[in-house]
């Protein structure tokens, strides 16, 4: 096995299984060894715009000819644009709100946290055991699943609540007759936590990476109006949602609920660049005309990677991807349910736009099996195996046909891995 000089990330080292990326076009990605692998993950959830598009790079080197580095307080066309661009994105309540830049979806997260706490006064932060917020140490405090007890003790303040997982309520009821405890809890536990300490509360609009989990469509407003009534603040994750994943510009707006904070990244650059950003609503900017904002990066709207968000939203406007993806969600429901009567496993289905999961109940040799069998098809298939589900997050740019042949491709791979027809 060759040895590398660096780290691979979230596995032992010497279960690594890297591949060496060499290309890309569309929905496509090329590696060293001559593989064509249907993306079926945009690679960690980023690649909304898909691979290769030349027009990001150009625009890229354009902006390296003109001006490769500035100073966090600098100006230029590109970060303005981009900033009037996302508050505009944001909708009612942005128009005059403000825009702070990062390096990623995990820094956009540690910023939030610094801008509730500077704006309440409060320490407390309420989050989901089933999220990912980030790797950086409060971004991860936040996250509730697997990968926050390795690095505990993390930031003081953070307390999780239960999920809105309604295949496997964390309540025990059904979603046709709850009375939505998932989102009722996080009012009652802002009342336990002691009226007036909790200064945001941060959800991802549908947790992707712990299992696509949709909320029921009263969840968003029930914790809008909890927040209202504690005067907490809302903070809407749309680090692996937004520019797209779900059918809309950010997931929030499948819901009457605004939030007050909207954080960024992986689809606001598509992985061209590395970028994230804190959205910050006009009541939440005003604070700080005369109060010091404590919050600040050496790196902040680097003009590289503001000139890769900015020609990727431009092409996701040009080529309507927003549209396309919220026209895919039915085809990637329909596929998704076809192959869950195909396997003779207990199987759960959820869906929203491009954004995809089949939980399956297997043991692990199965989930082993399936991984071989996608990687040695004549049609490779990449996707995100998660703890029993298989989450799907194909590039926006996918066409119908491509999205219907790697679904089909899996359904024969996950029968052979888990025994059906």
């Amino acid at each position: 096995m060759t040895e590398y000089p660096f780290f691979f990330t979230w596995t032992a080292q010497s279960g690594a299984k890297p591949f060496e990326l060499t290309g890309g076009e569309g929905a496509w990605f090329f590696t060293s060894d001559g593989g064509r692998w249907l993306d079926l993950g945009a690679l960690s959830y980023q690649v909304n715009a898909g691979h290769g598009r030349k027009r990001i790079v150009e625009a890229i080197k354009q902006q390296a000819d003109q001006l490769c580095l500035s100073a966090p307080n600098a100006v230029y066309p590109a970060k303005v644009e981009v900033a009037a661009r996302l508050l505009a994105m944001a909708g009612p309540g942005f128009e005059k709100g403000k825009v702070f830049f990062t390096l990623s979806g995990a820094e956009a997260n540690e910023n939030a946290i610094k801008i509730a706490r500077q704006v309440t006064g409060r320490l407390k932060l309420i989050s989901r055991y089933r999220s990912y917020h980030g790797a950086s140490m409060g971004a991860l405090a936040l996250t509730g699943d697997w990968r926050r007890p390795a690095s505990e003790p993390a930031l003081a303040g953070v307390i999780h609540v239960q999920d809105c997982y309604c295949d496997r309520c964390p309540f025990g009821q059904r979603v046709e007759t709850c009375k939505r405890e998932c989102a009722t809890t996080i009012g009652s536990t802002m009342e336990l936590e002691g009226a007036g300490t909790v200064g945001a509360v941060f959800l991802e609009p549908v947790p992707g990476a712990n299992g696509v989990l949709v909320p029921p469509p009263e969840y968003w407003p029930i914790v809008r109006a909890a927040c209202d009534g504690d005067g907490a603040l809302l903070v809407a994750d749309e680090v692996l949602c937004g520019f797209g994943r779900t059918g809309k510009p950010f997931g929030f707006q499948h819901w009457d609920a605004r939030p007050d904070l909207i954080t960024v990244a992986k689809g606001l650059a598509s992985g061209y660049a590395t970028i994230g950003a804190v959205i910050v609503s006009e009541k939440i900017a005003k604070h700080f005309d005369d109060t010091v904002l404590a919050c600040g990066l050496t790196y902040y709207a680097h003009p590289l990677a503001c000139a890769a968000a900015l020609e990727t939203m431009k092409l996701y406007d040009d080529e309507k991807l927003y549209d396309h993806a919220a026209a895919l969600g039915p085809v990637l429901r329909r596929e998704l349910d076809a192959i869950a009567a195909r396997l003779q496993s207990k199987t759960f289905v959820r869906s929203l736009g491009l954004l995809g999961a089949l939980e399956i109940e297997a043991d692990r040799a199965a989930w082993i099996t399936l991984g071989g069998e996608l990687s040695k098809a004549k049609l490779s298939l990449h996707i995100d195996p998660k703890r029993g589900t298989a989450i799907f997050a194909p590039p926006l740019c996918i066409t119908e046909n491509e999205l219907v042949t790697g679904m089909r491709a899996f359904g024969d791979a996950a029968v052979i891995a888990f025994g059906g027809t």
